[in-house]
């Protein structure tokens, strides 16, 4: 048993599954021994330092000042934040901190759901060490992303067959990553539209992984 407590906070747009992908999430967390309280509630992130490890499941929604305030203080003296999507990278627009917080921002998918894409996996991390490159069919996402990430994971830019506006550009865009914020370990990975997503194994042992390292 790990004796480590996580919040899950679900809410935002429908169709990133938020209710299913943070009950897998708990499943996965339960199973690995934490203790997991799930909300669906934006006040829940007033207790964020209550907890070892925060799970953002949130798309598109808003976080009022003293809600955000509570979680970056929480990740700032050592509380782990781990999500994936639009769930953790595109849950507030309008909250820059929160963006630099988690180290990007979801801009773009052309093609939207349905693009079969290989992860290119990088090694000498414990989250990805001994996981094979793999094929997702899903959104392939373009974030804007901080430099400083530690990057995990990656996608060739742009699709051949979804180039999108990006055809001139070509780049490895992070797919997953680690960072710090202040004393709090941070990961993402940008898989996750919905939770069938995670049937991909090396995938969800990513993400299992990613969440056990952020945690405090």
């Amino acid at each position: 048993m790990s004796g480590k407590k996580a919040l899950i906070v679900w809410g935002g747009w429908d169709g990133h599954e938020p209710e299913k992908v943070a009950q897998l999430f708990e499943s996965w967390l339960s199973e690995a021994g934490f203790a997991v309280e799930v909300s669906g509630e934006m006040d829940a992130f007033l207790r964020s330092a209550e907890f070892d490890l925060v799970v953002p499941v949130v798309t598109m929604s808003g976080i009022s000042g003293d809600q955000l305030k509570a979680v970056t203080e929480a990740v700032r003296g050592g509380v782990g934040l781990a999500g994936c999507h639009g769930g953790m990278c595109d849950s507030f627009r309008d909250a820059t901190e929160w963006q630099f917080m988690t180290g990007g921002q979801w801009v773009a998918h052309p093609g939207n759901d349905g693009v079969r894409y290989t992860v290119m996996v990088e090694p000498g991390h414990p989250i990805t060490d001994g996981l094979p490159d793999f094929e997702v069919v899903s959104e392939q996402y373009y974030l804007h992303t901080d430099p400083g990430n530690h990057v995990l994971a990656w996608t060739a830019f742009p699709h051949p067959e979804h180039p999108g506006d990006h055809s001139a550009n070509p780049c490895r865009m992070p797919q997953a990553w680690t960072r710090r914020y202040g004393a709090g370990r941070v990961f993402y990975s940008a898989l996750g539209h919905q939770a069938a997503v995670f049937d991909q194994p090396t995938a969800a042992e990513m993400m299992l992984r990613g969440l056990a390292w952020a945690a405090r």
